[in-house]
């Protein structure tokens, strides 16, 4: 490639650590269409023949065609998926293959081809946390009125519904997609045409080259447009803040899962068994859904270590940009669509969640506002003879709600009959109708208005 500078090739070791044909083959369409789309603009500009590029988008089509029948090769001499396509090329017209590669360096093409590769990794990302965002809603319309724990410490808190639980995971995956949508916008400013790093004197369409290929708008200064990896860092913290949600939600349906809580039974599709115990229901798929979080949170710092120190413009270092940010989207993909499949077959043990609920003294809060709103009581005060009321109920071995109206006076005489009125479960969640509340009929507001706005951020 440079053998005109260097009067030797390089060792064999040289050759095996400068390569990134290994993995950056997974840019060939991109690389494919950045190359039509700057031969075109150079038949337009008068830089190559109109003959010249015809010929040479012909045979880009021509190698396009093997790759996707045979798959890339894997040629180390040639290092990477720009030069194995130009070589590719060159074998099929002829030396005319030389001059697709006037007005451009493989700097400016490598961040074009990896621009566009992280643009469609987040289309794929949205579509599928789209249809996260669907199962949840369906489950949640489904559970509008089933009451769960509440927790706090994984301690019995106050009483909400699942519909209301698994809405929260709604927002989670719904400000995913608004962070992958923003990193998308800044992304989409083409650098083709910066060159190596200080432009060409070529006379050069940018604009039309953004154009057909889907940009905003040219790059404004070409030494930040080589050495520009934000893109893919903002592909990683957005992935990796996404991971977190992903794992936050399979614990819970590891936790939910086990014989001590049996809130929910994963479904044969999303569970394995065990080689020695033949009654065991592992949660696997939600298990790997947490490990990929640690793995996606790797690959984010992976990148930002190789990136924190490099001064303008292009280093060799920046070469292992790629790797972390393919493992990630292969990790993010699969734990999207495995969370994506426990949602929508689980089956929710509403019964369990309903007894536990009204198991931990969960409406004791009902009881303090009671107090407050209909007694006159200082929070404060409503707070402590509530505590008494709940250790009375626990010496006692009922529930708030069995507690007879004299057991009650025993421990302060202004509560009256009417304090039943909030003291179940089901009174508890329906008067949480302050809004984002868990009452059943702000459940259904919110999904309906989820549903409604359900729609693509591009």
């Amino acid at each position: 490639m440079w053998g005109g500078r260097f009067a030797e090739g390089p060792s064999a070791v040289m050759r095996e650590i400068n390569a990134s044909i290994p993995f950056d083959k997974r840019l060939w369409q991109q690389d494919i269409a950045g190359s039509k789309a700057h031969v075109a603009m150079l038949a337009a500009q008068g830089i190559v023949s109109a003959e010249d590029a015809r010929t040479i988008d012909a045979g880009l089509d021509a190698v396009a065609a093997d790759y996707a029948r045979d798959g890339v090769p894997e040629n180390l001499a040639l290092e990477d998926i720009h030069m194995v396509t130009e070589n590719a090329l060159a074998e099929k017209i002829g030396a005319v293959a030389g001059r697709l590669h006037t007005a451009r360096s493989r700097n400016d093409q490598v961040a074009t081809d990896f621009k566009l590769w992280v643009r469609d990794a987040i289309d794929e990302v949205d579509a599928g946390l789209a249809a996260l965002q669907k199962a949840l809603l369906d489950r949640a319309h489904d559970h509008a009125d089933s009451v769960m724990p509440g927790f706090t410490h994984l301690q019995s808190a106050q009483p909400v519904t699942l519909g209301h639980h698994l809405m929260a995971y709604y927002e989670m995956i719904a400000r995913d997609r608004g962070r992958f949508a923003d990193a998308r916008a800044r992304l989409n400013w083409c650098p083709l045409g910066a060159a190596a790093l200080a432009g060409t004197g070529f006379p050069i369409d940018r604009e039309a080259t953004a154009q057909a290929l889907g940009f905003d708008e040219p790059t404004r200064n070409s030494l930040d447009s080589v050495s520009d990896r934000d893109f893919a860092l903002e592909y990683l913290t957005a992935a990796t803040q996404c991971a977190l949600h992903l794992s936050r939600l399979a614990e819970e349906f590891v936790i939910w899962a086990s014989q001590p809580f049996g809130f929910v039974a994963l479904s044969d599709q999303w569970s394995t068994g065990s080689s020695i115990m033949p009654q065991k229901r592992n949660p696997d798929a939600a298990e790997l859904v947490r490990g990929h979080a640690g793995r996606i949170a790797g690959c984010m710092t992976s990148l930002m270590m190789t990136m924190k120190g490099l001064p303008l413009a292009y280093s060799k270092d920046m070469q292992d940009d790629k790797p972390p940010v393919f493992e990630a989207h292969d990790l993010i993909g699969l734990a999207i669509a495995a969370m994506t499949g426990m949602v929508e077959s689980a089956s929710f043990r509403t019964d369990r969640m309903r007894a536990l609920a009204e198991s931990g003294f969960a409406t004791a809060t009902d009881l303090a506002d009671w107090l407050v709103r209909e007694a006159g009581l200082p929070f404060r005060e409503a707070h402590h003879v509530t505590g008494r009321v709940v250790a009375l109920a626990e010496q006692e071995g009922v529930t708030l709600d069995r507690l007879t109206l004299d057991q009650l006076k025993s421990v302060d005489t202004r509560i009256d009959e009417r304090v039943f009125e909030v003291l179940s479960v089901d009174a508890s969640v329906a008067s949480r109708m302050s809004f984002g509340g868990t009452a059943p009929e702000r459940v259904r507001a919110a999904i309906a208005e989820a549903r409604k706005n359900q729609e693509p951020h591009r």
